[in-house]
Protein backbone atom coordinates (compact mmCIF):
# COMPACT_ATOMS: atom_id res chain seq x y z
CA UNK A 1 0.00 0.00 0.00
CA UNK A 2 2.81 2.35 0.87
CA UNK A 3 4.39 1.85 -2.54
CA UNK A 4 1.05 2.53 -4.23
CA UNK A 5 0.50 5.77 -2.30
CA UNK A 6 4.03 6.94 -3.08
CA UNK A 7 3.35 6.38 -6.78
CA UNK A 8 0.07 8.32 -6.62
CA UNK A 9 1.71 11.22 -4.78
CA UNK A 10 4.55 11.32 -7.32
CA UNK A 11 2.05 11.23 -10.20
CA UNK A 12 0.07 14.15 -8.75
CA UNK A 13 3.20 16.13 -7.89
CA UNK A 14 4.77 16.00 -11.37
CA UNK A 15 2.09 18.12 -13.14
CA UNK A 16 2.35 20.68 -10.33
CA UNK A 17 6.07 21.03 -11.03
CA UNK A 18 5.51 21.22 -14.80
CA UNK A 19 2.84 23.90 -14.59
CA UNK A 20 4.93 25.98 -12.20
CA UNK A 21 7.62 26.32 -14.85
CA UNK A 22 7.53 29.37 -17.10
CA UNK A 23 6.88 28.61 -20.75
CA UNK A 24 6.92 30.96 -23.72
CA UNK A 25 7.44 34.62 -22.95
CA UNK A 26 5.82 37.41 -20.97
CA UNK A 27 6.97 41.03 -20.93
CA UNK A 28 5.01 43.32 -18.63
CA UNK A 29 5.23 47.05 -19.31
CA UNK A 30 4.06 50.20 -17.58
CA UNK A 31 4.63 53.60 -19.18
CA UNK A 32 3.49 56.65 -17.27
CA UNK A 33 1.84 59.16 -19.56
CA UNK A 34 1.13 56.70 -22.38
CA UNK A 35 -2.58 56.70 -23.26
CA UNK A 36 -2.81 55.08 -26.69
CA UNK A 37 -4.97 51.98 -27.10
CA UNK A 38 -2.24 49.71 -28.49
CA UNK A 39 1.50 49.11 -28.32
CA UNK A 40 3.62 46.79 -30.43
CA UNK A 41 6.51 44.38 -29.97
CA UNK A 42 8.92 44.48 -32.89
CA UNK A 43 12.34 43.09 -33.66
CA UNK A 44 15.30 43.73 -35.89
CA UNK A 45 16.01 41.33 -38.73
CA UNK A 46 18.87 42.15 -41.06
CA UNK A 47 18.36 45.71 -42.23
CA UNK A 48 14.66 45.91 -41.38
CA UNK A 49 12.28 45.82 -38.43
CA UNK A 50 9.20 43.63 -38.15
CA UNK A 51 6.24 43.42 -35.75
CA UNK A 52 5.90 40.34 -33.58
CA UNK A 53 3.04 41.08 -31.17
CA UNK A 54 0.33 43.61 -30.27
CA UNK A 55 -0.73 44.60 -26.75
CA UNK A 56 -3.87 46.42 -25.62
CA UNK A 57 -3.07 49.24 -23.20
CA UNK A 58 -4.95 49.75 -19.95
CA UNK A 59 -5.91 53.21 -18.70
CA UNK A 60 -2.86 53.52 -16.42
CA UNK A 61 -0.38 52.75 -19.21
CA UNK A 62 -0.03 49.07 -18.37
CA UNK A 63 0.18 46.35 -21.03
CA UNK A 64 1.98 43.11 -21.64
CA UNK A 65 3.17 40.86 -24.45
CA UNK A 66 3.01 37.10 -24.04
CA UNK A 67 3.04 33.90 -26.05
CA UNK A 68 3.23 30.15 -25.56
CA UNK A 69 6.44 29.80 -27.56
CA UNK A 70 9.72 31.46 -26.69
CA UNK A 71 10.91 34.45 -28.67
CA UNK A 72 13.89 33.93 -30.92
CA UNK A 73 16.86 35.70 -29.38
CA UNK A 74 17.79 39.19 -30.47
CA UNK A 75 17.14 42.86 -29.80
CA UNK A 76 13.43 43.65 -29.64
CA UNK A 77 11.53 46.93 -29.67
CA UNK A 78 8.52 48.16 -27.76
CA UNK A 79 7.00 50.49 -30.35
CA UNK A 80 4.63 53.24 -29.23
CA UNK A 81 2.14 54.95 -31.54
CA UNK A 82 1.39 57.47 -32.85
CA UNK A 83 4.96 58.60 -33.58
CA UNK A 84 6.65 55.19 -33.20
CA UNK A 85 8.95 56.01 -30.30
CA UNK A 86 10.55 52.81 -29.08
CA UNK A 87 12.40 51.10 -26.25
CA UNK A 88 14.98 48.40 -26.95
CA UNK A 89 15.04 45.08 -25.09
CA UNK A 90 17.52 42.22 -24.99
CA UNK A 91 15.93 38.80 -25.46
CA UNK A 92 17.58 35.39 -25.14
CA UNK A 93 16.66 32.12 -23.40
CA UNK A 94 17.26 33.74 -20.00
CA UNK A 95 15.35 36.94 -20.77
CA UNK A 96 11.80 35.97 -21.66
CA UNK A 97 9.87 36.81 -18.47
CA UNK A 98 10.43 40.28 -17.02
CA UNK A 99 8.83 43.65 -16.49
CA UNK A 100 9.69 47.20 -17.42
CA UNK A 101 8.56 50.58 -16.13
CA UNK A 102 9.34 54.01 -17.57
CA UNK A 103 7.93 57.44 -18.41
CA UNK A 104 6.78 58.59 -21.83
CA UNK A 105 8.58 61.90 -21.27
CA UNK A 106 11.92 60.10 -20.79
CA UNK A 107 11.58 56.65 -22.31
CA UNK A 108 15.14 55.32 -22.13
CA UNK A 109 16.39 57.44 -19.26
CA UNK A 110 13.66 56.36 -16.81
CA UNK A 111 13.67 52.63 -17.50
CA UNK A 112 13.45 50.29 -14.51
CA UNK A 113 13.78 46.55 -15.12
CA UNK A 114 12.64 43.67 -12.91
CA UNK A 115 13.33 40.02 -13.59
CA UNK A 116 16.11 40.46 -16.16
CA UNK A 117 19.61 41.20 -14.95
CA UNK A 118 20.84 41.45 -18.53
CA UNK A 119 18.37 44.20 -19.45
CA UNK A 120 19.17 45.98 -16.19
CA UNK A 121 22.87 45.97 -17.11
CA UNK A 122 22.00 47.15 -20.59
CA UNK A 123 20.07 50.18 -19.36
CA UNK A 124 22.68 50.95 -16.72
CA UNK A 125 25.21 51.02 -19.55
CA UNK A 126 23.00 53.26 -21.71
CA UNK A 127 22.60 55.65 -18.76
CA UNK A 128 26.36 55.67 -18.21
CA UNK A 129 26.93 56.62 -21.87
CA UNK A 130 24.11 59.18 -21.83
CA UNK A 131 25.51 60.88 -18.72
CA UNK A 132 28.86 61.37 -20.43
CA UNK A 133 27.57 62.51 -23.81
CA UNK A 134 27.17 66.20 -22.79
CA UNK A 135 30.84 66.23 -21.73
CA UNK A 136 31.92 64.81 -25.09
CA UNK A 137 29.82 67.36 -26.96
CA UNK A 138 31.21 70.17 -24.83
CA UNK A 139 34.80 69.08 -25.52
CA UNK A 140 34.02 68.98 -29.24
CA UNK A 141 32.68 72.55 -29.06
CA UNK A 142 35.77 73.68 -27.15
CA UNK A 143 38.03 72.17 -29.82
CA UNK A 144 36.21 74.11 -32.53
CA UNK A 145 36.50 77.34 -30.56
CA UNK A 146 40.20 76.76 -29.86
CA UNK A 147 40.93 76.98 -33.63
CA UNK A 148 44.71 77.44 -33.98
CA UNK A 149 45.54 77.56 -30.25
CA UNK A 150 47.60 74.36 -30.12
CA UNK A 151 48.24 74.48 -26.37
CA UNK A 152 44.56 74.84 -25.62
CA UNK A 153 43.70 72.08 -28.06
CA UNK A 154 46.28 69.78 -26.45
CA UNK A 155 44.66 70.24 -23.03
CA UNK A 156 41.20 69.51 -24.45
CA UNK A 157 42.55 66.41 -26.22
CA UNK A 158 43.83 65.15 -22.85
CA UNK A 159 40.34 65.56 -21.40
CA UNK A 160 38.82 63.74 -24.38
CA UNK A 161 41.36 60.94 -23.97
CA UNK A 162 40.52 60.67 -20.26
CA UNK A 163 36.80 60.47 -21.05
CA UNK A 164 37.40 57.81 -23.72
CA UNK A 165 39.48 55.77 -21.29
CA UNK A 166 36.71 55.99 -18.68
CA UNK A 167 34.13 54.70 -21.18
CA UNK A 168 36.42 51.95 -22.46
CA UNK A 169 37.23 50.93 -18.91
CA UNK A 170 33.54 50.60 -18.10
CA UNK A 171 32.98 48.55 -21.25
CA UNK A 172 35.90 46.21 -20.65
CA UNK A 173 34.97 45.72 -17.02
CA UNK A 174 31.36 44.81 -17.87
CA UNK A 175 32.43 42.43 -20.65
CA UNK A 176 34.95 40.74 -18.32
CA UNK A 177 32.38 40.29 -15.52
CA UNK A 178 29.52 39.09 -17.73
CA UNK A 179 31.12 37.65 -20.89
CA UNK A 180 28.09 35.51 -21.80
CA UNK A 181 25.52 38.30 -21.45
CA UNK A 182 23.79 39.97 -24.36
CA UNK A 183 24.91 43.33 -22.99
CA UNK A 184 28.51 42.18 -23.42
CA UNK A 185 27.69 41.05 -26.97
CA UNK A 186 26.25 44.49 -27.79
CA UNK A 187 29.19 46.36 -26.25
CA UNK A 188 31.84 44.21 -27.93
CA UNK A 189 30.15 44.51 -31.32
CA UNK A 190 30.26 48.29 -31.10
CA UNK A 191 33.70 48.74 -29.54
CA UNK A 192 36.24 50.51 -31.71
CA UNK A 193 39.11 48.41 -32.98
CA UNK A 194 42.55 49.56 -31.88
CA UNK A 195 45.17 48.82 -34.56
CA UNK A 196 48.83 48.67 -33.52
CA UNK A 197 51.27 51.43 -34.41
CA UNK A 198 52.96 50.86 -37.76
CA UNK A 199 56.32 52.09 -39.01
CA UNK A 200 57.02 53.88 -42.29
CA UNK A 201 55.85 56.91 -44.27
CA UNK A 202 52.40 58.30 -43.50
CA UNK A 203 50.71 56.72 -46.53
CA UNK A 204 52.42 53.41 -45.82
CA UNK A 205 51.23 53.49 -42.19
CA UNK A 206 47.69 54.32 -43.28
CA UNK A 207 47.69 51.46 -45.76
CA UNK A 208 49.00 49.00 -43.16
CA UNK A 209 46.37 50.20 -40.68
CA UNK A 210 43.65 49.69 -43.30
CA UNK A 211 44.79 46.14 -44.06
CA UNK A 212 44.94 45.37 -40.35
CA UNK A 213 41.45 46.80 -39.85
CA UNK A 214 40.06 44.75 -42.72
CA UNK A 215 41.64 41.55 -41.37
CA UNK A 216 40.23 42.19 -37.87
CA UNK A 217 36.91 43.83 -38.82
CA UNK A 218 34.80 41.03 -37.34
CA UNK A 219 36.98 40.22 -34.29
CA UNK A 220 34.31 41.31 -31.81
CA UNK A 221 31.43 39.49 -33.47
CA UNK A 222 30.55 35.85 -32.86
CA UNK A 223 28.95 34.89 -36.17
CA UNK A 224 27.92 31.55 -34.70
CA UNK A 225 25.53 33.44 -32.40
CA UNK A 226 22.07 33.16 -33.97
CA UNK A 227 20.93 36.32 -32.17
CA UNK A 228 23.19 38.53 -34.28
CA UNK A 229 20.88 38.69 -37.30
CA UNK A 230 18.23 40.20 -34.99
CA UNK A 231 20.36 43.18 -34.01
CA UNK A 232 20.75 46.62 -35.64
CA UNK A 233 24.55 46.51 -35.83
CA UNK A 234 25.38 43.36 -37.81
CA UNK A 235 23.97 44.47 -41.17
CA UNK A 236 25.83 47.83 -41.41
CA UNK A 237 29.01 46.09 -40.24
CA UNK A 238 28.80 43.51 -43.04
CA UNK A 239 27.75 46.08 -45.65
CA UNK A 240 30.71 48.31 -44.78
CA UNK A 241 33.08 45.36 -45.11
CA UNK A 242 31.71 44.33 -48.53
CA UNK A 243 31.15 47.78 -50.04
CA UNK A 244 33.82 49.98 -48.41
CA UNK A 245 36.67 47.74 -47.25
CA UNK A 246 36.74 45.46 -50.29
CA UNK A 247 38.06 46.40 -53.72
CA UNK A 248 34.98 46.71 -55.91
CA UNK A 249 36.01 44.01 -58.34
CA UNK A 250 34.05 40.76 -58.65
CA UNK A 251 37.01 38.55 -57.72
CA UNK A 252 37.67 40.54 -54.52
CA UNK A 253 33.99 40.70 -53.62
CA UNK A 254 33.62 36.93 -54.13
CA UNK A 255 36.40 36.34 -51.59
CA UNK A 256 34.79 38.77 -49.12
CA UNK A 257 31.33 37.23 -49.53
CA UNK A 258 32.77 33.74 -49.00
CA UNK A 259 34.55 34.94 -45.85
CA UNK A 260 31.32 36.30 -44.37
CA UNK A 261 29.24 33.26 -45.31
CA UNK A 262 31.84 30.84 -43.95
CA UNK A 263 31.69 32.62 -40.60
CA UNK A 264 27.88 32.51 -40.70
CA UNK A 265 27.57 28.77 -41.33
CA UNK A 266 27.35 27.63 -37.69
CA UNK A 267 24.22 29.81 -37.25
CA UNK A 268 21.77 28.58 -39.89
CA UNK A 269 19.48 31.60 -39.78
CA UNK A 270 22.37 34.06 -40.10
CA UNK A 271 23.77 32.07 -43.04
CA UNK A 272 20.37 31.84 -44.72
CA UNK A 273 19.66 35.55 -44.40
CA UNK A 274 23.01 36.64 -45.81
CA UNK A 275 23.12 34.08 -48.61
CA UNK A 276 19.72 35.28 -49.83
CA UNK A 277 20.71 38.92 -49.29
CA UNK A 278 23.94 38.65 -51.28
CA UNK A 279 22.25 36.75 -54.12
CA UNK A 280 19.55 39.40 -54.45
CA UNK A 281 21.96 42.30 -54.03
CA UNK A 282 24.16 41.24 -56.92
CA UNK A 283 21.29 40.01 -59.07
CA UNK A 284 19.91 43.57 -58.98
CA UNK A 285 23.24 45.38 -59.26
CA UNK A 286 23.49 47.91 -62.09
CA UNK A 287 27.28 48.01 -61.84
CA UNK A 288 28.93 46.47 -64.89
CA UNK A 289 30.53 43.11 -64.13
CA UNK A 290 28.85 42.48 -60.77
CA UNK A 291 26.78 39.69 -62.29
CA UNK A 292 29.96 37.64 -61.76
CA UNK A 293 29.29 37.77 -58.02
CA UNK A 294 25.72 36.56 -58.58
CA UNK A 295 27.01 33.68 -60.71
CA UNK A 296 29.62 32.79 -58.08
CA UNK A 297 27.05 32.69 -55.27
CA UNK A 298 24.52 30.72 -57.31
CA UNK A 299 27.03 28.11 -58.47
CA UNK A 300 28.97 27.72 -55.19
CA UNK A 301 26.03 27.66 -52.78
CA UNK A 302 22.72 27.08 -54.55
CA UNK A 303 23.97 24.62 -57.14
CA UNK A 304 25.75 22.52 -54.48
CA UNK A 305 22.76 22.11 -52.16
CA UNK A 306 23.75 24.70 -49.54
CA UNK A 307 20.40 26.51 -49.82
CA UNK A 308 17.99 23.64 -49.00
CA UNK A 309 15.18 26.03 -48.04
CA UNK A 310 14.81 27.21 -51.66
CA UNK A 311 11.74 25.86 -53.49
CA UNK A 312 12.58 23.51 -56.34
CA UNK A 313 11.26 25.75 -59.15
CA UNK A 314 13.03 28.80 -57.76
CA UNK A 315 16.27 26.87 -57.27
CA UNK A 316 16.14 25.64 -60.87
CA UNK A 317 15.57 29.20 -62.11
CA UNK A 318 18.53 30.56 -60.09
CA UNK A 319 20.91 27.86 -61.34
CA UNK A 320 19.78 28.14 -64.98
CA UNK A 321 20.14 31.91 -64.86
CA UNK A 322 23.66 31.65 -63.44
CA UNK A 323 24.67 29.03 -66.00
CA UNK A 324 23.33 31.26 -68.79
CA UNK A 325 25.26 34.30 -67.54
CA UNK A 326 28.50 32.44 -66.85
CA UNK A 327 29.80 32.44 -70.48
CA UNK A 328 29.00 36.17 -70.72
CA UNK A 329 31.04 37.37 -67.75
CA UNK A 330 33.73 39.98 -68.25
CA UNK A 331 36.98 38.15 -68.96
CA UNK A 332 35.29 35.23 -70.74
CA UNK A 333 35.71 34.63 -74.48
CA UNK A 334 32.53 35.86 -76.16
CA UNK A 335 30.42 32.99 -77.55
CA UNK A 336 31.01 32.51 -81.26
CA UNK A 337 27.94 32.98 -83.46
CA UNK A 338 27.45 32.74 -87.22
CA UNK A 339 25.64 35.64 -88.90
CA UNK A 340 25.04 36.76 -92.47
CA UNK A 341 25.36 40.01 -94.42
CA UNK A 342 22.73 41.60 -96.66
CA UNK A 343 24.30 39.79 -99.61
CA UNK A 344 23.91 36.47 -97.80
CA UNK A 345 27.60 35.96 -97.02
CA UNK A 346 28.23 33.99 -93.83
CA UNK A 347 30.57 35.25 -91.12
CA UNK A 348 31.48 34.00 -87.66
CA UNK A 349 31.94 36.63 -84.99
CA UNK A 350 35.39 35.25 -84.10
CA UNK A 351 36.50 35.68 -87.75
CA UNK A 352 35.73 39.40 -87.66
CA UNK A 353 39.10 41.13 -87.33
CA UNK A 354 39.41 44.28 -85.23
CA UNK A 355 41.62 45.36 -82.29
CA UNK A 356 38.41 46.29 -80.47
CA UNK A 357 34.95 45.08 -81.47
CA UNK A 358 31.77 46.70 -80.21
CA UNK A 359 29.08 44.03 -80.51
CA UNK A 360 25.80 45.91 -80.90
CA UNK A 361 22.36 44.22 -80.84
CA UNK A 362 19.50 46.43 -82.05
CA UNK A 363 15.97 46.25 -83.44
CA UNK A 364 14.40 48.57 -86.07
CA UNK A 365 11.19 48.96 -84.02
CA UNK A 366 12.93 49.54 -80.68
CA UNK A 367 12.39 53.06 -79.31
CA UNK A 368 15.59 53.04 -77.23
CA UNK A 369 17.55 51.86 -80.28
CA UNK A 370 16.20 54.76 -82.37
CA UNK A 371 17.14 57.20 -79.61
CA UNK A 372 20.69 55.88 -79.20
CA UNK A 373 21.43 55.34 -82.92
CA UNK A 374 22.76 58.85 -83.67
CA UNK A 375 25.26 58.48 -80.81
CA UNK A 376 26.25 55.01 -82.04
CA UNK A 377 26.80 56.28 -85.58
CA UNK A 378 28.87 59.24 -84.34
CA UNK A 379 30.88 56.92 -82.10
CA UNK A 380 31.63 54.53 -84.98
CA UNK A 381 32.81 57.42 -87.19
CA UNK A 382 34.93 58.99 -84.41
CA UNK A 383 36.66 55.74 -83.44
CA UNK A 384 37.04 53.86 -86.73
CA UNK A 385 40.63 55.13 -87.06
CA UNK A 386 41.42 54.13 -83.48
CA UNK A 387 41.10 50.40 -84.08
CA UNK A 388 37.44 50.16 -83.10
CA UNK A 389 34.74 48.51 -85.24
CA UNK A 390 31.04 48.07 -84.56
CA UNK A 391 29.66 44.60 -85.35
CA UNK A 392 25.93 45.39 -85.46
CA UNK A 393 23.32 42.63 -85.32
CA UNK A 394 19.75 43.49 -86.22
CA UNK A 395 17.52 41.23 -84.13
CA UNK A 396 14.52 41.20 -86.51
CA UNK A 397 13.58 37.66 -87.62
CA UNK A 398 11.75 36.08 -90.50
CA UNK A 399 8.01 35.70 -89.79
CA UNK A 400 5.10 33.81 -91.26
CA UNK A 401 2.28 35.50 -93.14
CA UNK A 402 -1.42 34.66 -92.85
CA UNK A 403 -0.94 31.69 -95.19
CA UNK A 404 1.94 30.29 -93.14
CA UNK A 405 4.68 31.26 -95.57
CA UNK A 406 7.98 32.66 -94.34
CA UNK A 407 8.45 36.32 -95.13
CA UNK A 408 11.46 38.63 -94.79
CA UNK A 409 9.27 41.69 -94.21
CA UNK A 410 10.65 42.34 -90.69
CA UNK A 411 14.24 41.61 -91.72
CA UNK A 412 13.93 44.03 -94.63
CA UNK A 413 13.30 46.76 -92.05
CA UNK A 414 16.87 46.21 -90.88
CA UNK A 415 18.36 47.11 -94.23
CA UNK A 416 16.06 50.08 -94.86
CA UNK A 417 16.81 51.46 -91.38
CA UNK A 418 20.55 51.02 -91.94
CA UNK A 419 20.28 53.06 -95.14
CA UNK A 420 18.08 55.77 -93.62
CA UNK A 421 20.19 56.29 -90.49
CA UNK A 422 23.67 56.15 -92.07
CA UNK A 423 24.43 52.92 -90.22
CA UNK A 424 26.62 51.65 -93.04
CA UNK A 425 29.55 52.80 -90.89
CA UNK A 426 28.87 49.58 -88.92
CA UNK A 427 29.51 46.03 -90.07
CA UNK A 428 25.86 44.97 -90.31
CA UNK A 429 24.57 41.41 -90.03
CA UNK A 430 21.43 39.39 -89.31
CA UNK A 431 20.39 35.84 -88.50
CA UNK A 432 16.84 35.80 -89.89
CA UNK A 433 16.09 32.21 -88.89
CA UNK A 434 17.81 32.47 -85.49
CA UNK A 435 19.93 29.44 -86.27
CA UNK A 436 22.73 30.63 -83.98
CA UNK A 437 20.29 31.11 -81.09
CA UNK A 438 22.18 34.33 -80.33
CA UNK A 439 19.27 35.78 -78.32
CA UNK A 440 19.57 32.93 -75.82
CA UNK A 441 23.36 32.73 -76.04
CA UNK A 442 23.81 36.46 -75.35
CA UNK A 443 20.81 36.75 -73.02
CA UNK A 444 19.14 39.34 -75.27
CA UNK A 445 15.85 40.11 -73.54
CA UNK A 446 15.78 43.77 -74.55
CA UNK A 447 17.56 45.99 -77.04
CA UNK A 448 19.88 47.76 -77.46
CA UNK A 449 22.62 45.61 -75.93
CA UNK A 450 26.34 46.33 -76.20
CA UNK A 451 29.40 44.16 -75.55
CA UNK A 452 32.99 45.37 -75.93
CA UNK A 453 35.49 42.72 -77.08
CA UNK A 454 39.26 42.74 -77.58
CA UNK A 455 41.06 41.32 -80.61
CA UNK A 456 40.75 37.78 -79.20
CA UNK A 457 37.03 38.37 -78.56
CA UNK A 458 37.50 38.47 -74.77
CA UNK A 459 34.66 40.41 -73.15
CA UNK A 460 36.06 43.68 -71.75
CA UNK A 461 32.78 45.37 -70.86
CA UNK A 462 29.05 45.00 -71.49
CA UNK A 463 25.54 46.26 -70.82
CA UNK A 464 26.60 49.80 -71.70
CA UNK A 465 24.64 52.73 -73.00
CA UNK A 466 25.75 54.39 -76.25
CA UNK A 467 26.64 57.53 -74.30
CA UNK A 468 29.09 55.54 -72.14
CA UNK A 469 31.05 54.02 -75.01
CA UNK A 470 33.56 56.86 -75.67
CA UNK A 471 34.69 56.96 -72.04
CA UNK A 472 34.93 53.16 -71.78
CA UNK A 473 36.80 52.80 -75.06
CA UNK A 474 39.19 55.65 -74.22
CA UNK A 475 39.99 53.90 -70.95
CA UNK A 476 40.62 50.59 -72.76
CA UNK A 477 42.87 52.25 -75.36
CA UNK A 478 44.83 54.07 -72.67
CA UNK A 479 45.25 50.87 -70.64
CA UNK A 480 46.58 49.09 -73.74
CA UNK A 481 49.11 51.88 -74.34
CA UNK A 482 50.32 51.77 -70.74
CA UNK A 483 50.63 47.99 -70.86
CA UNK A 484 52.66 48.11 -74.06
CA UNK A 485 54.79 50.96 -72.70
CA UNK A 486 53.53 53.35 -75.35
Amino acid sequence: MKHFLTTIIAFIAVPAIIFSQKVGYQIKVKIDGFHEKEAYLGYYFGDKQYLKDTAYVEADGKFYFEGNEKLTGGIYLIVLPPDNQFIQLLVDDNNQWFSLETKLSDLSGSVKISGSEDNKQFYDYLKFISDRRPKAEDFKKQMEEAKDDEKKKAKIEEKIKSLDEEVMGYQKDLVAKFPKSMTAMVIKANMQLDPPKFEGEQKEKELKAFYWMRAHWFDNLDFADAKLVRTPFLFPKVEHFINKMTVQHPDSINIAVDKVLEKMKPAEENFKFYLIHFLNQFAKSNIVGMDAVYVHIAQKYYKTGLAPWTEEDQLKKIIENADRLDPLLIGRIAPNIEMQTQKGDKIWLHDFQSPITVLFFWDPDCGHCKKSMPEMVKFAKDYKDKGVSVFAICTALATRDDEGNLTMKEVDKCWSTISEREMDVFFNAVDPYHRSRYKAVYDIKTTPQIYVLDKDKTILSKRLGAEQLPEVIDHIIQAKKEKSGG
